[in-house]
Formats: structure tokens, C-alpha cells, sequence
């Protein structure tokens, strides 16, 4: 009784159904057999939806082709952002007192978030962006980093600025690659959490909202490059 996928880096079991419901309950069981008889796995079931969504992050898949009818509701409103981006801008600038932080953002969609956020921090910051592609070009991660940093970050303290977290994957990897660069320390500050996708645990300091699983638009996240104006976040209608 074997998962159907392992990720070494993050030392995940993946187990995947996008089958009918009669197969899915097969799954369930599966997972839970494989939980009972080794309970120190790590060990998560991805549905039809994660999988496609996964896919969509990337380019692919149904969803990444699908017609979209718009903004089905508004999510997160302008005035409600800025009230939480304000927080976060006293929580850091409060955390991090004598200190001078540097920014780090993941290009494209933390641009909204991460600009209003740096005005909120009463606090000299330095910023630095990076660029990640969905292949490093071999077989061993799923991610690579298409454009780096400019900036040493030897010695520095570092806040990882993203617009959205949610299976974890990407994290854990972009977390790895700063904490190599020698840092003296790194938390992360996000504007979004969808904990429900969660894949790989990890400690996030800095957290804006809990979202429900939609797909999310506006104030720099995008559907095929649109919507990424909007002033709010709304739920996306396919």
C-alpha cells in the first residue's frame, strides 16, 4: 500500500483522486489505512479542485483555459485592505524597532500589497524582488528561480512579503533559498492565507486574512493577467 506521489524536498506523501465519488471514498480510506499504520507519514489527499487549481497556478489545466463571467462577489473591500495593511505596517514596524528590514517580494503579485505595506512601516526598510518559474529545468523541483536577488542578505533580517499562501509548496522552497543566503533572520508577511489547502506546514508571522478555497482577484492577484487593478479582492465566477 503505496501513495501515488512523493516530494523529497518536503518529505510529502501525495495521494490524488479526480475520479467519481465511489472512488474517492476508496481514497479516503487508503489514506487513512496508510495514517493508522504509519502515523509519523506525512501524508495529504488532493481532490479534482486542488489538483486543477495547481494546475491553473502554473498555466494549465481546465481552469487556466477556462471563460470567466466576471467578479461573482467582493471578498475583501478597499477600506478593508487598507485597515489590515495598516496593522501589519504597525506590527512590523514595532517588531522590528532599531532594526532595518529588508522587503523581499515574489514578482508578480505581492506589487500591490508589498508598495502600500513598505508606506505603513514607520521603519528604514530595503526592498529586493525575485522571479520564480514553474520548472528549474531537471526533474528535481517543481519551482526554480528565474530571476534572483540583487541584494546580500548576509546578516540581514528578512520579511518574505506575499500576496497569498496556499498549499505551501512554493513557500517552502522560497524559504529555503533565502535562509542559504545567510540571513540573520526571516519571517513572512502575507496579505492572504488559504490555510484549507495547506500541504506543508510552516510558521507565518505576519497574516493578513484567512480566505475561503475560491479563486481570488484583484489588488495584484490576477487571472491570466487580468483583474490585477482592481482596488478590493473579489471571488472570480468560471
Amino acid at each position: 500500500m503505496t501513495p501515488d506521489f512523493y516530494l523529497t524536498d518536503l518529505d510529502l506523501y501525495l495521494e490524488l483522486t479526480t475520479l467519481k465519488q465511489s472512488l474517492v471514498t476508496q481514497k479516503n480510506r487508503k489514506v487513512r489505512k496508510i495514517k493508522e499504520l504509519y502515523p509519523d507519514v506525512n501524508i495529504k489527499l488532493l481532490y479534482r479542485k486542488d489538483f486543477h487549481r495547481i494546475l491553473a497556478k502554473y498555466g494549465f489545466g481546465p481552469l487556466a483555459e477556462a471563460d470567466t463571467k466576471g467578479i461573482d462577489k467582493i471578498l475583501l473591500s478597499t477600506r478593508q485592505i487598507q485597515h489590515k495593511v495598516n496593522r501589519l505596517g504597525s506590527e512590523i514596524s514595532s517588531d522590528y524597532k532599531g532594526l532595518k528590514p529588508v522587503l523581499v517580494g515574489v514578482q508578480r503579485g505581492m506589487i500591490c500589497f508589498m508598495a502600500d505595506l513598505m508606506r505603513k512601516i514607520s521603519l528604514p526598510v530595503e526592498i529586493d524582488f525575485m522571479t520564480i518559474s514553474p520548472y528549474s529545468g531537471d526533474d528535481s523541483q517543481s519551482v526554480g528561480i528565474s530571476k534572483d536577488l540583487e541584494m546580500d542578505l548576509s546578516g540581514k533580517d528578512v520579511i518574505l512579503v506575499e500576496d497569498i499562501i496556499d498549499t505551501g509548496m512554493t513557500l517552502s522552497f522560497l524559504k529555503d533559498h533565502l535562509i542559504s543566503k545567510n540571513t540573520n533572520s526571516l519571517q513572512i508577511c502575507t496579505l492572504l492565507d488559504k490555510k484549507i489547502r495547506r500541504l506543508v506546514e510552516t510558521d507565518i508571522k505576519y497574516v493578513g486574512f484567512d480566505v475561503p478555497d475560491e479563486f481570488l482577484v484583484g489588488y495584484g492577484l490576477d487571472y491570466n493577467e487580468k483583474y490585477r487593478n482592481l482596488p478590493f479582492i473579489g471571488i472570480l465566477q468560471t
